[in-house]
């Protein structure tokens, strides 16, 4: 027995066991279930439970006439004791087709426009059942339909009834939804004799209309670009009206934000009529006009600005729309690049953004109706791109949820050129929902109006339980991947039957033509004002190309931004207000007594703050001056390395407290979340989330900065281009565990030279700081440029470091520094003439250069050390100003603990040697390697020592420690 139907019979025994003595008090499915199980009992009475056998035994047979008086349309039961077991077998196979008509009546719906008809299923079928028509009218409608409309009569009706509502152009996937109440509005919604409504002649007159217009446009592209790519909506062209509708019933409902995501496939005809971009814009971007600085070739806005901008139908739009006289909301479809899926989790992103006050102290207060996320998924890729999963995963997790993605996947039935057994391993385009209890609605895209009864389910689903639905809009593809691209070459039986495949426009506009909606010549009227409107636009393209310029223009050289002091007084005044607890909260007293040393930072004379603590002044002060927080990542709340306690755990009840979202000087909130074990989606959502909610510090913390890497499509598509690509600013702050202390080759490097490969143009910063101040600092910079040139910052964060003395500052470090681009600690009086070896790094290699220094008895003057802690962009006036005392410098280290080929080494040698042209310089640190550190801890240790004494040795470099740069 399936779980559905176990999960059935025990709440039909349930029913019996708490309803009065008599079988009477069963009716509908309850009674179906009850009779199966007692047809199960007579079989072999041990076959049921103690409990259910006692019951039947109590109760006897069912009695003559059971479900209503007896009647010619009532079942035939004997007068004698017990009925016949024929009797009982007829009831409850009907109860069965029923219930299989629900659940696997999709297996006959009519969802694929430009396929077969589909071949019947045996598990519909009456003889699988040992039925016949004349035993189906001898059993009441309501035995096998409990909430039959009432002019349904006997079971052949209603059995007949749900088969249509089942196998039509509407098929549905929900038996997977295991909560009774979900799955119970589900059926109800479904089986309404109410839904779905046809639609009254107006709205099916403005539904033609929109169908003329989405189709007009594209066969206007065809003709006039003619070979340019334009991933044209052919073979799906309700989703236009789909989302119309959608946006009309989320303003409804109060939205006043709809973020939308989708790949390419029609993505130019959802600008141009959802968004309301207009035609001559779209046109301007396709023109191949001689005068390339007003329009790109490729249609590229932007394009000619230093290699910047993206092409058309990767760029994205907003447009504020009103419904009404005071209502107004806000549509935005996100920029996204060739990969797909991964605009997914940054559409999550804008949406929990826009859902979010976080003007007030406390944590974020959430209303899921401000703000609807949808994605349009391609059928392919909905299964193909694993981004997708990970998406789904963060629906309903606390830090993560939206109240329901509508989803859905417009199925052209193809993935490029590969049919759907090469591209998965599902029936369904969309059964990796059904692992998320999402409910699952398959249309057919020829029928319009069963594509809005199908986004109204969802909408009205998203309403009642705030949770996502997803629509496997079943369509085809009119041209190849793209309009140059001829797919008869690899499906030419497929695009036989679509060249000869009437539009949908066409066979809506035959159906209101024969239904006396519409006639015949006011279709071509609407036609023709279309083309018009088209043409109208073409001719103003010359008008127009100027407005199709980026808004946006390089920015130059990143501003400085510094924020103000924060006294000492002010963080004594936040670090005792976060030691406060509720009144009985009982903290684990190790972890107790590990917080209250943070007292002794600013009592004690030698009193020093550690890394964690540090942070936790900086977010303190943070939003003390009203800029909100946002820190998410896996273990972010504790830290993976046991050093930020940020949420605090009742050791003896499990309540949880956060003392900086009761800091009674804040004015911004202050969130905090563990992530799940997900890189790429929680990226991108933190990525989303910054750019709608740009002045809020939004932080994301790797586990290891190793982990980081599977989410590498996210940081190069969106993060470190999204600027010069879109004009898209982001203030996201990456933390990035990193430093060589033998753990192996994935707890070691955070891959600091891919950041630096990606650095360019001002995009971010990517920093090493390697003290508590410095990151202090660094953190404050962050949350002051958000309101005045944002840029994201890639932190490489440390392990070791989090405890090491050397890495822990003074409180009037915090209070009265500045973050330093360059570092040093080495005493400034000692004669600069006397340096002959200048040792620069970063990072944690400084720190054990300092610890071997000190063991050695100190710094020699022939020495000089300075740590780079800003890497990009590269501080070089700083380290000019360091080393102009250098008089007589003879030789330059660089000092790594990353393989030559990995760390900083490759990016900042050209800067060295710009710098210093007359010194020669040297390497030091591993060698190249394909992997980036030792697996052995005691063969880290070995080379750690060489490489510090190679860079501290008077006789030069061993062979094998690096080479001369000229």
């Amino acid at each position: 027995m399936t779980g559905d139907g176990k999960q059935g019979v025990d709440m039909a025994t349930r029913r019996i066991r708490s309803a009065p003595a008599t079988w009477q008090a069963l009716y509908g499915p309850n009674l179906g279930w009850a009779l199966e199980l007692y047809e199960q009992y007579l079989r072999d009475p041990q076959s049921v439970d103690d409990e259910t056998r006692a019951l039947f035994e109590r109760l006897g047979p069912p009695p003559a006439g059971l479900g209503g008086q007896p009647s010619a349309s009532a079942v035939q039961v004997s007068s004698a004791p017990a009925p016949a077991e024929a009797d009982v077998q007829r009831i409850v196979a009907a109860q069965r087709l029923a219930r299989n008509i629900r659940m696997y009546g999709h297996l006959e719906a009519h969802i694929n426009p430009i396929g077969q008809p589909p071949a019947p299923a045996a598990i519909l079928n009456l003889d699988h059942y040992g039925l016949t028509e004349a035993d189906l009218a001898r059993i009441p409608a309501h035995w096998v339909w409990a909430h039959a409309p009432a002019d349904v009569r006997d079971a052949g009706t209603a059995l007949a009834r749900l088969r249509r509502l089942y196998t039509g152009s509407l098929a549905y996937e929900f038996a997977h939804v295991h909560n009774p109440e979900e799955h119970a509005w589900l059926t109800r919604r479904v089986e309404s004799s109410e839904w779905p409504r046809p639609l009254p002649a107006d709205q099916a007159k403005a539904l033609l209309r929109r169908l003329i217009e989405v189709d007009e446009f594209e066969k206007f592209l065809h003709r006039t670009f003619v070979g340019q790519k334009r991933f044209s909506i052919e073979g799906v062209d309700m989703l236009v009206p789909m989302l119309d509708r959608l946006i009309y019933l989320s303003v409804q409902s109060g939205a006043r934000d709809i973020m939308i995501g989708m790949a390419h496939r029609g993505r130019l005809n959802v600008l141009a009529h959802v968004l309301g971009k207009p035609y001559q814009a779209i046109f301007s971007e396709f023109h191949a006009a001689p005068n390339k600085e007003l329009v790109p070739s490729e249609g590229s806005m932007g394009i000619n600005y230093g290699w910047t901008g993206d092409v058309k139908y990767h760029l994205g739009a907003s447009r504020e729309v009103a419904e009404g006289q005071a209502v107004q909301a806000r549509l935005r479809l996100a920029n996204n690049p060739s990969h797909l899926e991964f605009v997914n989790p940054v559409v999550e992103g804008f949406a929990r953004a826009a859902q979010e006050d976080r003007s007030a102290a406390g944590a974020p207060r959430q209303d899921m109706d401000a703000a609807v996320a949808v994605l349009v998924h391609g059928d392919a890729a909905f299964l193909g791109e694993g981004i997708v999963a990970e998406t789904l995963n963060l629906s309903q997790i606390p830090g993560y949820a939206t109240g329901g993605t509508i989803h859905i996947i417009a199925n052209n039935q193809l993935g490029f050129t590969a049919i759907p057994e090469e591209g998965r391993s599902t029936r369904y385009a969309s059964d990796l929902a059904k692992g998320f209890e999402i409910p699952i609605v398959h249309v057919n895209a020829d029928d319009p109006e069963a594509c809005l009864a199908a986004l109204e389910l969802a909408h009205a689903w998203r309403d009642a339980f705030h949770k996502d639905f997803l629509i496997d809009l079943v369509g085809y593809r009119r041209w190849g991947h793209n309009e140059g691209d001829d797919p008869v070459m690899t499906q030419p039986r497929m695009y036989d039957v679509i060249a000869h495949h009437p539009t949908v426009r066409e066979l809506y506009a035959k159906r209101l033509v024969e239904a006396g909606v519409v006639q015949p010549d006011e279709v071509a009227r609407m036609e023709a004002e279309v083309r018009e409107r088209l043409r109208e636009a073409y001719s103003q393209v010359g008008a127009h190309e100027k407005e199709a310029e980026p808004t946006w223009k390089h920015t130059g050289e990143m501003r400085q931004v510094t924020a103000g002091p924060v006294t000492r007084e002010a963080l004594e005044a936040y670090n005792e207000a976060m030691l406060e607890r509720p009144e009985g909260f009982t903290v684990y007293p190790k972890l107790e007594r590990i917080l209250q040393r943070r007292r002794a930072a600013f009592t004690d004379a030698n009193g020093r703050v550690d890394w964690a603590h540090a942070e936790a002044l900086a977010f303190a002060s943070i939003i003390a001056e009203g800029t909100p927080i946002r820190l998410t990542g896996q273990d972010s709340e504790r830290g993976t390395f046991s050093q930020r306690h940020l949420v605090l755990h009742d050791h003896r009840t499990g309540q949880t407290y956060t003392p900086l979202q009761h800091l009674p000087q804040a004015r911004a909130s202050f969130a905090v979340h563990n992530s799940p074990l997900t890189e790429a989606a929680v990226i991108g959502f933190e990525y989303g989330y910054n750019v709608e909610a740009p002045q809020t510090l939004v932080l994301w913390e790797a586990q290891f900065g190793d982990f980081a890497n599977a989410g590498q499509v996210l940081i190069d598509q969106f993060l470190s281009a999204g600027l010069a690509k879109w004009g898209q600013p982001s203030g996201l702050v990456l933390l990035l565990p990193h430093g060589y202390e033998g753990q192996g080759p994935e707890h070691s490097s955070a891959r600091l030279e891919r950041y630096l490969q990606l650095s360019a143009e001002h995009n971010w910063r990517v920093v090493y700081p390697t003290t508590a101040a410095q990151y202090f600092h660094l953190l404050r910079d962050q949350a002051a440029r958000l309101t005045v040139d944002p840029r994201p910052l890639v932190v490489m964060t440390p392990k070791s470091l989090l405890r090491n003395p050397r890495a822990a500052s003074t409180v009037d470090e915090l209070a009265g520094g500045a973050f330093r681009p360059v570092w040093s600690d080495a005493n400034t009086d000692r004669p600069q003439k006397a340096v002959r070896r200048l040792v620069l790094c970063t990072g944690k290699v400084g720190v054990d250069l300092a610890a071997a220094l000190e063991q050695a008895g100190g710094q020699p003057e022939w020495l000089a050390v300075a740590r780079i802690e800003q890497l990009y962009p590269f501080p070089a006036d700083a380290l000019r100003r360091f080393a102009e005392g250098f008089t007589n410098l003879s030789e330059l280290v660089w000092l790594q603990e990353e393989p030559e080929n990995m760390g900083a080494w490759g990016y900042i040698r050209p800067h060295l040697m710009a710098l210093f042209p007359k010194v020669p310089i040297r390497y030091v640190g591993r060698p190249e390697r394909s992997s980036p550190a030792e697996g052995l801890a005691d063969a880290h240790d070995v080379m750690q020592r060489q490489i510090i004494n190679q860079a501290l040795s008077e006789q030069g470099l061993l062979v094998h420690a690096g080479r001369e740069s000229r």
